[in-house]
């Protein structure tokens, strides 16, 4: 039988962080399956601008999967996400391969720890704020780092991919 993992251990996120030197701070809340939105919801949570709080999107461009991280108060414009990544078109991926691909659930991707690295995409805004939220890799956890933290772990390109 596989041994489990001690709940300390932290999701594959955190031990990033961890691995990585990054300063960062947990901020555990409780999930309620009722909500209608993972993002607000964590704002809501932390009581914090949903400005801040960044959620971690898989979409497809040209064949190959691209995350973007964008504030929970806009939408990713998919457009502007193929062009960032020097991409022609883009769409959402299909949910399930987002979970395989990246190793965690939907409503807790965390750009950090994935199974599998993909190219990275955080929306400009993001340099606006000393300190962003993103989840830790599950519902009911998020990570507070700096933007620029963020950028250098995921490799990420920082450019316009939010909509208001």
């Amino acid at each position: 039988m596989a041994k489990k993992k001690p709940q300390s251990a932290g999701t594959p996120a955190i031990t990033a962080l961890t691995g990585a030197g990054v300063a960062f701070t947990t901020h555990a809340y409780e999930h309620d399956p009722a909500h209608p939105s993972y993002g607000e919801e964590a704002a809501e949570a932390l009581g914090v601008s949903p400005e801040q709080v960044f959620k971690t999107l898989v979409a497809d461009v040209d064949g190959a999967l691209t995350v973007a991280v964008v504030p929970v108060s806009g939408s990713l414009d998919l457009k502007a996400l193929a062009g960032a990544v020097g991409g022609k078109r883009a769409a959402m991926a299909d949910p399930a391969l987002a979970e395989r691909t990246t190793g965690y659930v939907r409503g807790g991707i965390s750009p950090l720890g994935q199974r599998k690295r993909l190219r990275t995409v955080l929306d400009a805004s993001a340099s606006g704020h000393a300190t962003i939220c993103v989840s830790a890799g599950r519902r009911g956890l998020e990570v507070e780092l700096a933007p620029a933290d963020l950028a250098a772990l995921t490799g990420a390109v920082i450019a316009p991919v939010a909509r208001p």
